[in-house]
């Protein structure tokens, strides 16, 4: 529980002081030098199942696809960024290029048109920054700078249409005026979908190096190809030849590299995850040691039982969910199932670090001195008169969780937009101090109730104090079943189980941190109210 509280804190103030990464130095470019474009997994908010990017007939590089960066913290995130066949060079433009050509089998037409029906999004990166979507339509056209950018579209007549031809446009700052040294700052993309035919009805077998080179009808060597120039649209069927193309633009920038990126580096992928297991890991330490100095305090006496719950009751459950989801979603050949040899090295962390130090911190605090309380009491309860109703346990600890929540609501409606909408979450300022803000609610709110429920003469404070800033929990997972219904979610099992699942543990750890914070400050509560007592 303390271990929740000290990630948590250690998380917000780690993020909201993260301007800059070491070692992540942004890459300045000559004219006509490689740049190099990844794509990382296909994702939908309507199933929040991830699919590898190949596992759909896209054109794949020479070669074959090459993992750019695989981390264990990308594993559990569902990260997997790969290298593409696209050739871009830096200040070069390059209009109508040819990439390759697919005939559609009738089980990829069929996989594509489910892709397709559940809005799946392509996320590509240049340098480190994931792409934007430039969306053109009939009355406006604006960018969207979150969630990638579909693989097609269904039209009003129920047919599936697929982006074939992609714009891309890149923004470049130059480091230093009357130099050749450029930094990328922006990468747009522009899908269009496009039925495409060669000049002269000429027919391409997919495999002669002609036909890469081989003017098309449907687009220009000398200029950019517009939505409002196309004809007809790139349907999606059994033996259709689909023709995949790009476009390559180059825009100057008067935005300078670090004022785009922002806050953040967007390199590392992964590494926040790896942050907070690293965090989480040592931390064993301290709860190990504050556990066995509280448990000793209350006179317990089968310690090992304390200790061994300490080390493996949270982590223990979250870990088997952990295990039961990764054999669901290898069943539905995600690529967000973590390979064996990276679930080993997270039992590794558990097993060979973190509990380990948790008996080492336990070992410590058994060998202090019990905390001293400041009066002695009876062995013998005394009789507990009859609470009214507004004092029982079920009305405080259903009251409880109100105003906690209440702190935390509009905050909460972003957080859950980032983890399951893909959303930019950037006000990680605003954040630690919503959590400031919650902490000192659950505080003084179980001081409140702990102070009626001792001018009652009830002295069974200790779990109702856990549990009436606990219950802020129970909220929070109503408050996610509600806020279901905007991802439209589809109707597969595994979608309801991975939202409800993993919102479930989310909502037990908050139980634990929030419970904890109430606990504390009710310990801390009655240790300074009776040590004012004078005894004549």
């Amino acid at each position: 529980m303390t271990r929740l509280s000290v990630v948590c804190c250690a998380l917000a103030a780690t993020v909201a002081h993260g301007f800059y990464l070491p070692g992540v130095d942004p890459k300045t470019f000559s004219p006509n030098a490689p740049v190099e474009m990844k794509v990382n997994t296909i994702t939908s908010t309507h199933t929040q199942l991830p699919l590898d990017y190949y596992s759909q007939p896209f054109c794949p590089p020479d070669g074959g696809p090459k993992a750019a960066s695989e981390n264990l913290g990308e594993f559990l995130t569902g990260s997997k960024i790969q290298s593409s066949p696209y050739h871009i060079y830096m200040l070069l433009e390059n209009f109508c290029q040819v990439l390759c050509q697919k005939t559609l089998s009738k089980g990829e037409a069929k996989g594509l048109q489910e892709v397709i029906e559940q809005e799946y999004h392509n996320h590509w990166i240049i340098d480190n920054l994931p792409s934007a979507m430039i969306v053109n339509s009939d009355n406006l056209m604006y960018t969207e700078y979150a969630g990638g950018f579909p693989l097609g579209f269904v039209g009003p007549d129920k047919v599936h249409y697929l982006f074939n031809h992609v714009k891309l446009l890149i923004e470049y700052h130059q480091v230093v005026p009357d130099e050749e040294g450029y930094r990328i700052v922006g990468f747009y993309v522009e899908p269009i979908s496009v039925k495409h035919h060669y000049v002269d009805g000429w027919e391409w077998d997919g495999i002669l190096v002609e036909g890469r080179s081989r003017p098309l009808e449907t687009c220009s060597n000398s200029n950019w190809l517009n939505s409002d120039q196309v004809e007809e649209f790139q349907t999606v069927k059994e033996g259709e030849q689909v023709l995949f193309t790009y476009d390559v633009i180059w825009s100057e920038s008067e935005t300078k590299w670090a004022s785009s990126i922002g806050f953040l580096s967007p390199a590392k992928r992964g590494s926040m995850m790896m942050m907070i297991i690293v965090m989480y890991v040592l931390n064993g330490a301290t709860a190990g040691y504050v556990s066995s100095r509280l448990y000793k305090s209350f006179r317990g006496r089968a310690w090992q039982r304390c200790t061994i719950l300490t080390a493996v009751a949270f982590p223990g459950a979250a870990f088997v969910f952990f295990l039961f989801c990764n054999i669901v979603l290898s069943i539905y050949h995600s690529s967000a199932a973590v390979p064996f040899l990276q679930i080993l090295s997270v039992m590794a962390l558990w097993c060979c670090v973190s509990i380990p130090l948790v008996f080492l911190g336990a070992f410590f605090g058994y060998k202090k001195e019990m905390w001293e309380y400041p009066c002695v009491t009876s062995t013998i309860p005394r009789e507990i008169r009859p609470l009214p109703w507004y004092l029982q346990s079920w009305a405080v600890i259903a009251m409880g969780g109100v105003l906690p929540f209440g702190a935390a609501y509009v905050e909460l409606f972003f957080i859950l937009s980032s983890i399951w909408m893909e959303q930019f979450y950037y006000v990680f300022g605003v954040c630690f101090v919503v959590c400031l803000i919650l902490g000192i609610t659950c505080g003084e709110l179980s001081i409140l109730f702990c102070y009626f429920q001792l001018c009652a003469e009830d002295h069974r404070w200790h779990w109702r104090s856990f549990l009436i800033c606990g219950s802020t929990a129970f909220y929070v997972f109503g408050y996610s079943t509600v806020w279901f219904n905007l991802l439209e979610p589809s109707k597969l099992l595994i979608t309801y189980l991975l939202y409800f699942g993993y919102m479930a543990l989310i909502s037990f750890g908050i139980f634990l941190v929030t419970g904890t914070v109430g606990f504390m400050s009710c310990f801390w509560f009655t240790n300074l109210i009776y040590s004012s007592i004078k005894v004549d």
